[in-house]
Parts: structure tokens; C-alpha cells; sequence
């Protein structure tokens, strides 16, 4: 395609790709298949070999489309299925095997297997199957208002012309011919829009100190660094819709007058990242990106950084520090990287997510924007919902819904009849909440009031068999493994905080443990140099403001409710009950049970490391959980 030079050469190609998609799916059989992350480990690989077997077996002339995740992890692999004139039919959990069943029953008989089927997306023309539910009409979906996910799941990731006939590149349009900086900047402001990356921060304001900073030239970063367990928030949108993000940069280079940008991403993100480079390409192509673009007088130059995984280099000053070549490690702020960031020039630093949803605001409005959440968080939050519950996966819903809405309407509950004890929001520095806190609005004000964080989107359900003392000391571990070191609070109180933690998990907790816990976590909090030392300690002081019995039987009976603990019980094999079948041997990872075939075995406390591998194998209730400290019965893991 040659290079755009103008507006109206955008917006005939614009119409162009529009009249295309519509004559293909007037006329045109398409398969689209879900190869985000999550598909593709849960086999969509294996399930695109079949489909294009399986086509060619029947001799059925159709195309086949990767797209990124549209957000139900927990159905994956997932494939649609769009015939001439109808909507896109759903089939979910797919496994190779089903292929040829559903392309012979929908493809060449004419019928739908509805035992397979989720739902339907309607397409342009707006014809519906009847006796199949639209996307909006399910559970997972009627609660979402999809923004930084628009397209996610929806587009060709790979195809510029895709994200062209969805609206894409109009907000930038918009800013180059209609807009100067300032009113970009007072559009973003009276949007409400905060910063989606953690802190809240309101993006207009951030922009506006950084294009009134003086010293030239000027750099956008994107913190693509999600490192948070249990979070895919970003690394979705990149591999869903990555020319979201490039409008939004380029947007945001062309408010505070930046010429170049960065993408700094984790190198375990490899699909993102070669989604990106096509993107980038692509746009480069089409004159979208680069050298007086689009002939207005602008340019903007993008370049992706890999990180190397640290945690850290989330914080915007280590992320910087990482690009120049140095050790990830944040520095004493002000000055902000506003005034002096990417070497010691103004830089803006913004998530994801705010820029996905930026070139939204322009096209539609401030005013559309905050009409949706609430008046001090407005817009869309993005959550990737994962733990003990039913429907795991990505979620956009307006800013003011509540906990319970989220982990039971979307999330589908608790699975196997299980009680919902925490959820825990804002990754490994955030903070737990117990049942009596599912009513709390979701928005960055209340969570925070409440003894959470919004964080950059985590949240993590876990049910009654979850001991709350080992559940902050595992985000104790990630988090204490992860400082950087370079100040003393961080680096030597979080090693402190989780020796304590550990001490007490053991089984070898101290009535005054819990007052020491209080005390280093305020040190680390007042003391650290950034956010991962402050945070460090807010899934230990939320889980014992909540859940405080639950410490003070791990210290004062050494008991663990959930039975999880392994320094709290032994496993002991009854003599009377063991029958000496061996079954118990096998699994077993430590070789800690011997005995003869027949004769009761016996299990060597020295080496048993109390995974429950034996318990759980044994069908004759032999193998028994008991208290170190007693022998009473407890209930086991």
C-alpha cells in the first residue's frame, strides 16, 4: 500500500477496509481462532492443524483468522465461525478431536452442535440465529463495557487493515488537523481518565507538566512491565489490538511535543512483542508512523526495549534506568521523569492500558468518557480475574462496580461448592479483602479506603481452603525477591518481614511476631525508596487486619485452620488401618515410606516434607494428619 500523505487518503482507506470486512462476511466463510498466550497453551495450535485438515478434507473454501483473547481464559481454546450473512458463532473448549465434528455438522450439514456452543457475536448487518445467546445476554459478558479491550479477540492482530475498518487511527486524525496541544491535554483532562498502571495519577495533568517542562527533546514510555503473578492485563491488549497502543503514543508524543518513544516490555512476552514489531512495521508502511505524518508537518519514531524480567523495573525511574543501558534501579523522585526523565530529559510514563484507551477519548469524547464510573474514577477498569473461581479470564467493567458483582455475575462464583473467603486485588502489593467487604465499588478511592489497591488490574480470588498467613507470605516471597536492593527498608525489611512470616508458618510463631510485623511494615512503608518497598508489606497487614484469628492460631496453638501449614501437622500412617498395598510408596517425592508388601509402612518424619502426596492417594484412611505440637486430629490439606 503507498504511503499516506493526507486526511482523506486515511479516511478512503478507512472506508475501504470497512467495504471489505462487509463483503467478507457477506460472502466469505471465515473461521476465527482465539492465539492469544492463554490459547495457544491450552492447545489452539494443535486446534488450527485440524481446522485447515479438516477444511481441506471437505474441500470447504474458507478462511482462517488468528485473533488475540476476548477474555475467557477459561473457555479457551475457542474458535468462531462466521457463514455468509450471520453472525460469528462460538464454540468453546475445543479440542482437536471436536474439529471434524463441528465442521461437518456446521460447515456441511448446515447445523449447529448447540451442546458446543457459547453464544453468538452479531455481525454489521445485524441478523441474529435464533436459540443461540448474543455475547451481551451472557453472565460473563452483560456486566462489561469493553474500551481498552474494543477490539481485542475481535481483529486480526496482525492486519492493519482490520484495525482501519474498527475506527483505528481516527483519534489520531482527529488531534493532527482538528487539535493543538493544549486542547489534547485539556480533552484528556476533562475526561477524568487516570492512570491505568497503578497509582491513579490523572493522565492529563501528567501530560501537561510534561509538555510545559522545559528541555528538549521529549520521550513517551510505555510500561508494558506486567510482572504481577496472575496478571495479563497488558500482554492481551499488545497481542489483541497492538495499533491501540501505537495511536495512543503517538497521540501522546504529539501533545507534549515528543519525537520519539519507547515500548519497554518483558522479554517473556515474546507473541506481544512480535505483534508489536508487525504493527510498528505496518504502521511505518502506511506513513501512520515516522516522518511527517500523514503530511502534518509531525513525526514520531517508536522502539520496543525488552526487559529482562526484573519486577522492579515497573517503577518508572528503573524502567528508565533500564533503557539507558544501567541497573534497574529507581531513584529518589522529584524530580519526576516530567521534568527529568529518559536521559535526564521530560518524559512521559504511561501504562497500557491509558494509552489503548486514549485515541477513544479523542474520537468520542470527554464527555462520553466520563459518563461511564464514577465521578472521581471515571471510565473502564481492566482486571484479569483468576483463583478459586469459575470463569478465570479478562474483564473490562465500569469503574463503581462492586467486588461481589465481579467475582460472582462475571466470575461465576466459587467453584465446587466452595465458600468465598479473600479476594485479593492489586497483584502482589496490593491488599486482601474478606466477604464482608464484596459490596466495596471497584474504583481507585474505595478499594484504597477499604485496605486494598487497584493496582494495575490483578485480582485474585481464593476460597475456605486458603490459609491466609501462607497466602501472604507467598506474595511476601515474590515481592522481597524482587527489590532491587538498593535501599535499606526494602531490601533488609522485607527479608525480615518474611523470616517472620515464615517462622510462623512453621509453626514456630511468637505472640510478639505480630507486633513486629506491624512495626517493620510501617518502616518499610515510610522508608523505601519506591512503591515496591512501600507496597511490600500490604497483603501481610490486610490479611491481619482481616483475618487476624487466623495468625493468632497459627502462634498461639500452632494450628492452621486451612491445613496448609506443613510445619504446623505430620502425616502418620495408622498401623491398624494399613493394609501395606504400597500405594502410598510411589508418589511419595522424598522416599520417606518404607515397609514390606502387606506389613503397615511406616513414614520417616526426617525426610517427610508433608506435601500430602500419600494422603491423597490412600483409599483406606490410613494415612492420618496430626498437630506437631499434639495429637489431636485436624482437618487435613
Amino acid at each position: 500500500m503507498p504511503v499516506l500523505t493526507n486526511i482523506e487518503e486515511l479516511k478512503k482507506l478507512q472506508d475501504k477496509a470497512r467495504a471489505e470486512k462487509a463483503d467478507r462476511e457477506e460472502n466469505k466463510t471465515t473461521i476465527i481462532l482465539g492465539m492469544g498466550t492463554c490459547g495457544i497453551a491450552a492447545g489452539a495450535n494443535d486446534v488450527a492443524a485440524e481446522i485447515h485438515s479438516e477444511l481441506k478434507k471437505h474441500k470447504i473454501d474458507a478462511e482462517v483468522v488468528s485473533v488475540g483473547c476476548i477474555g475467557m481464559c477459561h473457555n479457551e481454546p475457542l474458535i468462531d465461525i462466521q457463514q455468509p450473512g450471520l453472525p460469528r458463532v462460538t464454540y468453546t473448549k475445543v479440542k482437536p478431536k471436536m474439529v471434524g465434528k463441528i465442521i461437518e455438522k456446521h460447515l456441511v450439514q448446515g447445523e449447529y452442535n448447540k451442546r458446543w456452543i457459547y453464544g453468538q457475536l452479531p455481525t454489521g448487518n445485524g441478523k441474529v440465529i435464533e436459540g443461540i445467546p448474543a455475547y451481551d445476554e451472557l453472565p460473563f459478558y452483560n456486566k462489561q463495557v469493553r474500551i481498552a479491550l474494543k477490539n481485542c479477540g475481535i481483529i486480526d492482530p496482525e492486519s492493519i487493515e482490520d484495525y482501519l475498518a474498527s475506527g483505528g487511527y481516527g483519534g489520531l486524525s482527529k488531534v493532527l488537523f482538528e487539535m493543538d496541544q493544549i486542547d489534547v491535554i485539556e480533552e484528556l483532562k476533562d475526561s477524568g481518565l487516570r492512570g491505568r498502571g497503578g497509582a491513579g495519577f490523572l493522565t492529563g495533568m501528567k501530560w501537561e507538566f510534561c509538555m510545559r517542562a522545559k528541555g528538549y527533546p521529549k520521550y513517551i514510555i510505555c510500561n508494558a512491565d506486567e510482572g504481577d503473578p496472575g496478571a495479563f492485563m497488558d500482554r492481551s491488549v499488545l497481542e489483541g489490538d497492538p495499533h491501540a497502543l501505537l495511536e495512543g503514543m503517538i497521540i501522546a508524543g504529539y501533545a507534549i511535543g515528543a519525537l520519539e518513544g519507547y515500548i519497554y516490555c518483558r522479554a517473556e512476552y515474546p507473541l506481544a512483542i512480535e505483534r508489536l514489531k508487525i504493527a510498528i512495521e505496518q504502521a511505518c508502511e502506511l506513513g501512520l508512523l515516522g516522518d511527517n505524518i500523514l503530511g502534518s508537518g509531525y513525526s514520531f519514531n517508536l522502539k520496543i526495549k525488552e526487559g529482562a524480567g526484573a519486577f522492579v523495573c515497573g517503577e518508572e525511574t528503573a524502567l528508565i534506568a533500564s533503557i539507558e543501558g544501567k541497573r534497574g534501579e529507581p531513584r529518589p523522585r522529584p524530580p519526576y521523569p516530567a521534568v527529568s526523565g529518559l536521559w535526564g530529559k521530560p518524559t512521559n510514563v504511561n501504562n497500557v492500558k491509558s494509552f489503548a484507551i486514549t485515541s477513544q477519548i479523542m474520537v468520542h469524547g470527554a464527555e462520553w468518557f466520563n459518563s461511564i464510573g464514577t465521578k472521581k474514577s471515571t471510565g473502564t477498569a481492566v482486571f484479569a480475574l483468576t483463583g478459586k473461581i469459575e470463569h478465570t479470564g479478562l474483564v473490562e467493567v465500569p469503574m463503581g462496580i462492586t467486588l461481589r458483582e465481579i467475582v460472582y455475575d462475571i466470575g461465576g462464583g466459587i467453584p465446587d461448592k466452595m465458600k468465598f473467603k479473600a479476594v485479593q486485588t492489586g497483584g502482589p502489593l496490593g491488599g486482601c479483602l474478606p466477604e464482608e467487604a464484596l459490596d466495596t465499588p471497584v474504583d481507585f478511592d474505595s478499594l484504597t479506603e477499604a485496605g486494598a489497591t487497584m493496582g494495575s488490574g490483578g485480582m485474585i480470588v481464593v476460597d475456605q481452603e486458603t490459609c491466609m498467613v501462607e497466602f501472604a507470605r507467598y506474595f511476601l516471597t515474590f515481592a522481597s525477591a524482587e527489590s532491587c536492593g538498593k535501599c535499606v527498608p526494602c531490601r533488609i525489611g522485607g527479608q525480615r518481614l518474611l523470616e517472620v512470616l515464615t517462622r510462623i508458618t512453621n509453626g514456630e510463631g511468637k505472640s510478639e511476631d505480630l507486633d513486629e510485623i506491624e512495626l517493620i511494615s510501617e518502616g518499610m512503608r515510610e522508608g523505601s525508596l519506591c512503591a515496591l518497598g512501600q507496597l511490600t508489606p500490604g497483603p501481610v497487614i490486610s490479611s491481619l487486619r482481616f483475618f487476624k484469628e487466623e495468625y493468632e492460631a497459627h502462634v498461639n496453638e500452632n494450628f492452621c485452620a486451612a491445613g496448609v501449614c506443613a510445619g504446623m501437622f505430620t502425616y502418620e500412617i495408622d498401623p491398624v488401618l494399613c493394609v501395606g498395598c504400597g500405594l502410598c510408596v510411589k508418589p511419595c517425592p522424598e522416599d520417606a515410606i518404607t515397609g514390606e508388601k502387606k506389613i503397615p509402612h511406616v513414614i520417616n518424619q526426617a525426610q517427610c516434607i508433608q506435601c500430602g502426596a500419600c494422603y491423597d492417594v490412600c483409599n483406606l484412611g490410613a494415612v492420618l494428619v496430626k498437630r506437631k505440637h499434639e495429637l489431636d486430629m485436624v482437618e487435613p490439606a
